[in-house]
């Protein structure tokens, strides 16, 4: 622990005793405990904001930080003559007891907030502070998928890329099977991961840490995306579901994908190739160019050949969407 966040708790606390001293006076006896609580609360708040404020802003540069000091040192002249004319005129008597701390805590967020804006932040902290609060954690599923890799690329994904270690154990797990579409599955994943950590615009960081006392990867990811306040990316429909319970936002990639595809509405011509017979005996089966599935009633006779076809339903689901059709001629 640094001296100077021990002497941020230390004020701190002598700040809470002051103010839960000066808002209890017609407590009695139990003014002095309740003051101890108070001050040790303050403290440790204090304590776990400078913890982290010196992880976000250590890249601020000098002039920032001036800004930031001096913003500080305005709220708090603020404050304390706000406190002084409130004793003065005989306000304080009727302010509920957790007006002060609010008022306090309000004003010293302001001044900074305000003191660094007119200081100057360098593009290094800001780039700190959205890295911090847009973190993505990957699952297996969506580094084998691939797609997370140009979507990243092409700049639709904020933040950190976050792959847990045990994330990278599973790839290699399944990259040494004995099956071998697995194999392939893996390595694939592995030389994915390795593209995107050598890409400059992609900031990929490996996290150690595991949770021992779990043994599913699942729930390892949930909890870590949770403790992380970051967002989970995953292709698999059912940690969806559990890391949506768990309170977890979740970015599936098959959702984005469904989202992006061209809207189609019944009633419609297009040109589909047949490219496969249906279930049933007159069924032919085409797809479009982004991989949707097209049941064509009729269109059994049509096996190879490129045919007119009229929409009639479209089904969602959440791994995708149907559509169904049947032969007919554009120009009708």
């Amino acid at each position: 622990m640094s001296p100077l966040r021990i002497i941020f708790s230390i004020l701190s606390s002598v700040a809470g005793f002051w103010i839960t001293l000066g808002n209890l006076k017609s407590a009695g006896n139990l003014i002095l405990p309740y003051s101890v609580i108070i001050g040790i609360f303050c403290g440790l708040l204090t304590f776990f904001f400078v913890y982290y404020s010196e992880k976000l802003f250590t890249d601020l540069s000098a002039k920032a930080l001036i800004g930031g000091t001096i913003g500080t040192a305005a709220a708090l002249l603020f404050f304390l003559t706000f406190a002084y004319f409130s004793e003065i005129i005989g306000l304080s008597s009727r302010y509920p007891f957790y007006t002060y701390p609010i008022v306090f805590l309000s004003v010293l967020c302001l001044g900074i907030a305000v003191g660094l804006k007119k200081g100057g932040g360098n593009e290094e902290g800001d780039k700190k502070l959205n890295e911090f609060f847009h973190s993505k954690v990957l699952d297996t599923s969506a580094i084998i998928d691939g797609r997370i890799s140009d979507i990243s690329k092409a700049g639709f994904v904020e933040g950190t890329i976050i792959v847990p270690q045990f994330v990278i154990r599973e790839l290699q797990w399944i990259a040494d099977s004995n099956d071998n579409l697995k194999k392939v599955r893996g390595r694939r994943g592995l030389e994915i991961l390795k593209s995107m950590q050598e890409q400059k615009d992609i900031k990929v960081k490996i996290f150690d840490r595991d949770f021992t006392n779990i043994k599913e990867v699942d729930l390892k990811l949930v909890r870590l995306a949770k403790e992380l306040t970051a967002h989970l990316v995953t292709n698999d429909f059912n940690l969806t579901k559990v890391a949506n319970l768990q309170g977890v936002r979740v970015l599936n990639v098959n959702q984005l994908a469904n989202s992006l595809r061209p809207i189609i509405l019944p009633g419609e011509k297009m040109k589909i190739k047949v490219s496969k017979s249906g279930k049933d005996d007159r069924q032919g089966v085409g797809y479009l160019d982004d991989g949707t599935m097209v049941v064509i009633d009729n269109g059994r006779k049509h096996i190879s050949e490129f045919v007119d076809i009229i929409i009639t339903s479209v089904i969602q689901t959440p791994t995708g969407r149907m559509i169904f059709s049947k032969v007919g001629d554009l120009h009708d």
